[in-house]
């Protein structure tokens, strides 16, 4: 395939081009400063605010190879809600024209509480603190953008609770609408991992258009 991935120089994008890449797959880099020696990543500098540069993008015009599946991994420091918003509706409007795939990174807020599923991960003080509650709402408006757009072909993976750098062990779980956790009450995996979940998914999509993965084992210790 050709993935294109949005947010190509974050923690998450730049392990989806690390795996993908690693299959065979043929990945454009997509972000404002994108840079790779890797000959099966074209790195394409692109304002995601920009639609007509995106689209251009998308279609890859310029070595006329059609663009299978996009991965948006798009996060801001601090949190802009408007802009993620309007950056997912951006590429779902393009998406559905031009008969693409989309594959959203987005947050675990989304998710119910496994020990209450009435009770959104966003509203649960044990997984999500007040300090970052405007993340998660963030991420659920993201959602919610998704869910409203009818015509396009998408879905939405929520991290668990916790999502940080590691290694790739290619082991992981996978889940629905609720937010997965381990035997010791965990829910974390590494982006690497995590990585390894967008790129099967892309290559063998599930029935879902919600749905969340955690690491098979305990948290190592190393990394708490």
């Amino acid at each position: 395939m050709t993935i294109a991935v949005l947010g190509a120089t974050g923690m998450v994008g730049s392990r989806v081009i690390t795996e993908a890449s690693a299959r065979g797959h043929q990945v454009l880099a997509l972000s404002r400063k994108p840079a790779s020696d890797d000959p099966k990543v074209t790195p394409v500098a692109v304002d995601a605010n920009d639609m007509h540069a995106l689209r251009q993008a998308l279609t890859d015009s310029a070595s006329h190879r059609a663009v299978d599946a996009v991965v948006v991994a798009v996060r801001t420091a601090p949190v802009d809600e408007e802009f993620l918003v309007g950056t997912t509706r951006t590429v779902l409007d393009i998406a559905a024209q031009l008969g693409l795939r989309v594959l959203v990174v987005g947050g675990a807020g989304v998710l119910r509480s496994p020990d209450d599923p009435d009770l959104l991960v966003a509203d649960n003080p044990a997984y999500v603190p007040a300090e970052i509650k405007t993340i998660a709402a963030a991420g659920i408006a993201q959602l919610r953008t998704c869910q409203a757009h009818a015509s396009a072909d998408w879905v939405y993976l929520s991290p668990p609770a916790l999502l940080e750098p590691g290694d790739r062990t290619g082991r992981y779980r996978r889940g629905t609408d609720t937010l997965l956790t381990s035997a010791d009450g965990q829910s974390w995996i590494s982006a690497e991992d995590l990585a390894v979940a967008v790129v099967d998914e892309l290559e063998t999509p599930g029935p879902e258009h919600l749905f969340t993965v955690i690491h098979r084992d305990e948290r190592p210790t190393s990394s708490q």
